[in-house]
């Protein structure tokens, strides 16, 4: 698998909590962050070690091969917070590379970090 993307931010909440949401993203319903647009699917949690990392499976049926990495360590009181796509080649397109990234960072860095109250 190559990287075919990532970034890297910082998180309000300490890892623990984080790694929680990324382990099971719907079970405060009070709190929903994962909210899938039509072509895409449920992750499932391929690999996690608490508290350093969790794996998803693709979240497109399109790109089946495609696994997202969190990686996750202490900042502060909060929690530093980097994401890695990784895909089989070829890579996808341009235009569906960039629609890829742009999900993955609207879930975490928008979506997830606004549960948090940021």
């Amino acid at each position: 698998m190559i990287e075919a993307g990532s970034r890297r931010r910082s998180q309000p909440a300490p890892p623990h909590v984080v790694l929680e949401a990324l382990t099971e993203p719907n079970r405060d319903p009070a709190r929903r962050w994962l909210l899938l647009l039509k072509d895409e699917q449920p992750p499932q949690v391929i690999a996690a070690e608490r508290p350093n990392f969790v794996v998803w499976s693709s979240l497109w049926a399109k790109r089946a091969d495609a696994q997202i990495r969190f990686d996750l360590s202490a900042d502060g009181s909060g929690t530093r917070l980097g994401w890695a796509l990784f895909v089989v080649e070829p890579l996808p397109d341009f235009s569906n590379l960039g629609h890829m990234r742009k999900r993955i960072n609207e879930l975490i860095n928008a979506n997830l970090r606004f549960t948090f109250g940021q």
